[in-house]
């Protein structure tokens, strides 16, 4: 089912040379104690909360949902709302509210649920399914580090602002490792990024699925150069920014960071895409020489539809005001 398979582990959809988190991860001691932590959980009774009154983590490891989590979801919202929640969260009472609850993990859960009851027209209460313990900020952040590692999906950005967020809640850097699964070296390369680059240029950014280590160290390489980090904020708020992905919006901010935004106005548009749905038909590029479209080998039917249609398409260009030269 769809919730089942939000502990499910993940493999990114990205190239082989920018993986979204390092393989290694596999044998993390976070990993290993995955059987621990479930017989736990199987001695804890099961209460049924009001969702309202249950607060997100302190300690924040994941990003704003862009449309790819938005999707995912709805998906679950939907398994929800029709077969129910199968698999509690994980609570601890509020350390400084009366009658109140703070997320270890689940937060998928809990929007999905919190969405259900917006949307839904209810006379009773959609309750939340959770195991509810004491927890110390050090215990909750562990529990937190351990659906990540069972899923394995935050980006290697989110990883990197999570081991920020660690350090900001007092772990040292020995105690952030196993918390991580990672080195002491590659914990350091995190903080060598997040030292470097703003978090409100990151958050801007956003998630990047795509996007792993080596453009974000390239990335915050070229901030270093005095006056950049300017450059980059005065791009944040356009619309090119705001309609980009994750991997679109970084490849902006290092244009600007390096002074290519300010080409002129024949700087050469980025390339289109021909989508139908998720099923890329072609692409146009243009350069100074020319606009060149180019056609997937596996879709040469559409390419021979296309062959046979501009005759026609060339007349009604031609029949359009302003078409002559």
């Amino acid at each position: 089912m769809a919730e089942e398979a939000e502990n499910r582990v993940e493999s990114p959809d990205s190239d082989q040379s920018e993986k979204t988190l390092p393989a290694r991860r596999h044998s993390s001691p976070v990993i290993s104690n995955v059987g621990k932590a479930l017989s736990h959980l199987s001695e804890d009774s099961i209460l049924s909360l009001d969702p309202s009154k249950v607060d997100h983590s302190p300690f924040q490891d994941r990003f704003a949902a862009d449309q790819e989590a938005e999707a995912e979801l709805e998906v679950l919202k939907l398994s929800i709302a029709t077969e129910g929640q199968k698999i509690p969260v994980l609570v601890r009472p509020h350390p400084t509210k009366a009658d109140r609850y703070q997320l270890a993990y689940g937060h998928r859960r809990l929007a999905a649920i919190l969405a259900i009851m917006n949307e839904a027209e209810r006379s009773e209460l959609v309750k939340i399914k959770a195991y509810v313990r004491d927890l110390t900020d050090r215990q909750l952040i562990e529990e937190q580090a351990l659906e990540n590692g069972v899923r394995e999906n935050l980006t290697w950005i989110e990883l990197a602002m999570w081991a920020l967020q660690l350090k900001e809640a007092g772990l040292s850097h020995r105690a952030i490792c196993p918390v991580l699964g990672l080195s002491e070296a590659g914990v350091s390369h995190l903080f060598r990024v997040t030292s470097v680059i703003p978090s409100d240029i990151v958050y801007a950014i956003g998630r990047a699925r795509l996007v792993g280590r080596p453009k974000w160290t390239a990335f915050a390489d070229l901030l270093k150069e005095a006056g950049r980090i300017e450059r980059v904020r005065a791009v944040l708020g356009t619309d090119a920014f705001k309609r980009a992905d994750g991997a679109g919006r970084i490849a902006l901010a290092i244009a600007a960071a390096t002074g290519a935004a300010k080409a002129s106005a024949d700087t050469p548009p980025e390339p289109v895409d021909f989508l139908l749905g998720e099923r890329l038909l072609g692409r146009m590029k243009t350069s100074s020489t020319g606009t060149t479209v180019m056609i997937p080998k596996k879709e040469d039917a559409f390419a021979r539809w296309l062959a046979h249609r501009m005759p026609d398409l060339m007349r009604e260009y031609d029949n359009q005001p302003g078409s002559s030269n």
